[in-house]
């Protein structure tokens, strides 16, 4: 369901005399291949933007134009956190995102008093923190760094896609979709996947749950219960 973001969160902060505050999200976490990327963003007091949230909801474009007038803005300060496949797989993928979250946070000139993350809390974590459910959904400041993690994510998917074209990750990013498991089972992993994660270690599997998942969906259409495809 669409939701308008708003500064509700940051507003309830200000009022506590907190000044700067930095939202946190990710992109990648759930993928076969490629990088986990978290991005932080403290946008100022006044900032306002009617087409921003969750960069979930927004089609490819829509998230294009918004990551050029947040990262053009020179009122908003942002960083990026990036943890390639290799460590991923050396300290496994919630390890990761954290290790992300905190190198986007470091990478400040000047950190934030307060930072607001999408999801569950991180710990340890360097600044104060407030740990908001679908905060990409209510948060401005969430949400902005929820576009700049996607789009930058995205950006390099498709650099990889050109390295290895066989596996077409300029169109599913690397998520577990039918045409990547397609690929993997055909090919094998290569460089940039996620050894460790099973659908890569055992592709064929993962693509068989897949096709019966799809059945299952067939016949829910039919008054029976199914789940549909996942999609990236």
């Amino acid at each position: 369901m669409y939701r308008r973001c708003g500064f509700r969160y940051e507003k309830k902060l200000r009022a506590v005399g907190v000044a700067r505050i930095a939202g946190i999200d990710e992109a990648g976490r759930g993928a076969l291949a490629g990088p986990v990327v978290a991005a932080a963003v403290v946008l100022p007091a006044k900032f306002r933007h009617r087409r921003l949230n969750d960069s979930k909801q927004l089609a490819p474009e829509l998230r294009e134009e918004i990551y050029q007038e947040l990262t053009g803005n020179s009122e908003i300060n942002w960083a990026v956190g990036i943890i390639d496949s290799i460590e991923i797989d050396r300290i496994n993928i919630l390890r990761a995102t954290h290790k992300a979250m905190r190198m986007a946070i470091a990478a400040f000139s000047i950190p934030p008093d307060h930072v607001l993350i999408d999801g569950l809390p991180v710990i340890p974590f360097p600044r104060p923190q407030t740990a908001v459910i679908d905060g990409d959904c209510f948060s401005l400041s969430i949400a902005a760094a929820s576009v700049i993690a996607k789009v930058t994510r995205d950006r390099m998917m498709r650099d990889f896609c050109a390295h290895f074209p066989d596996y077409c990750f300029s169109q599913h990013k690397g998520y577990c979709t039918e045409l990547h498991l397609l690929r993997l089972h055909e090919f094998g992993p290569c460089p940039i996947h996620r050894r460790s994660f099973e659908p890569v270690a055992q592709p064929l599997l993962a693509l068989e749950g897949l096709v019966e998942a799809a059945t299952s969906s067939t016949r829910g259409s039919r008054g029976e219960i199914g789940l549909p495809v996942p999609t990236a």
